[in-house]
């Protein structure tokens, strides 16, 4: 028996062909709403009675998951949000390996769909995700916005996909980056104690920037893999700021020299990027390797 566990708040434009998927290969489905003020709940009654009414836990994104996880009667678990599907293809292998004992949970792939495309590269491909398990053996531990599930055992991976219809719109990435993500992520930097520094500010971003669109081949993804990468790094100066904000209450953290010291900044960003422009270049073109390596010398 097969229990698929959803986490919802206001999702009515999502929650309908969520549930018709796991309908796929769910043998028992709950809803765990979060409290939501749209039509979630009535739309999810016509799929299931077994629906439970909760605030979630701002900081611990998925409490309500684990407390899903515990009223499942399945001896599989699946963890789906309202924003993915269960394919055919996917409801069939999960049948066939769920009688393999020598797994007690199984990552499966995510096909991202993101402003309209399949982003095949950097972070959102392949994007395993933990979602499959036995009862009693997976739960949320971390305190963190991109909580991960922990299998007490071994864990296997999938080939088919989940289809994760990510972001649909800019305003909903601003949203969510705005009011879930950085919000979690700075209440977690500010309990660790970690100090910011002025030059994080330019720093993280342009590190998040390189590292997704360059080192992570988001390039290949062409126009939108650029837009993704620029939220990217807009991601973590928001993040900065955040913390900035809350940990030093805008205090003035302008260095001595600050004027020559940002030029320096940017002429170490310059420098990394001309090391990951040359680098991809050789990547891309191994016939012209030599030359490249020349060139990423020179100044």
């Amino acid at each position: 028996m097969i229990t698929v566990v959803i986490s919802a708040f206001n999702e009515e434009n999502n929650i309908e062909d969520c549930l018709k998927s796991a309908k796929l290969v769910a043998d028992e489905i709950i809803v765990i709403d979060n409290t939501s003020t749209d039509k979630t709940v009535e739309i999810a009654k016509r799929f299931t009675d077994k629906i439970f009414i909760r605030k979630n836990d701002p900081i611990m994104l998925n409490t309500n998951k684990n407390f899903g996880f515990s009223k499942a009667s399945g001896d599989w678990i699946i963890s789906l949000d309202a924003d993915e599907r269960v394919t055919k293809q996917l409801s069939v292998e999960i049948r066939q390996v769920i009688s393999d004992n020598r797994y007690l949970g199984f990552e499966i792939p995510r096909k991202n769909i993101i402003f309209g495309k399949w982003i095949q590269h950097s972070i959102w491909w392949p994007d395993y995700n933990l979602r499959l398990f036995k009862r009693g053996k997976g739960q949320f531990t971390e305190k963190h916005v991109h909580e991960k599930l922990s299998v007490d055992g071994k864990v296997g991976k999938l080939k088919n996909p989940l289809v994760h219809y990510n972001y649909q719109t800019v305003s909903q990435f601003i949203q969510k980056l705005d009011k879930t993500y950085t919000e979690s992520e700075t209440e977690n930097f500010i309990k660790s104690g970690r100090q910011i520094h002025w030059y994080d500010t330019i720093r993280w971003p342009t590190e998040d920037f390189l590292k997704t669109f360059f080192l992570q081949k988001g390039y290949k993804d062409g126009f939108h893999g650029l837009i993704l990468s620029l939220f990217q790094a807009f991601y973590a100066f928001v993040f900065f700021a955040k913390v900035w904000e809350r940990k030093e209450k805008f205090a003035d953290l302008t260095p001595n020299n600050f004027f020559t010291m940002i030029i320096n900044e940017f002429k170490m960003v310059a420098k990394e990027t001309k090391y990951w422009i040359y680098e991809t270049l050789i990547i891309e073109n191994p016939a012209k390797r030599v030359y490249y390596k020349i060139r990423r010398r020179l100044r």
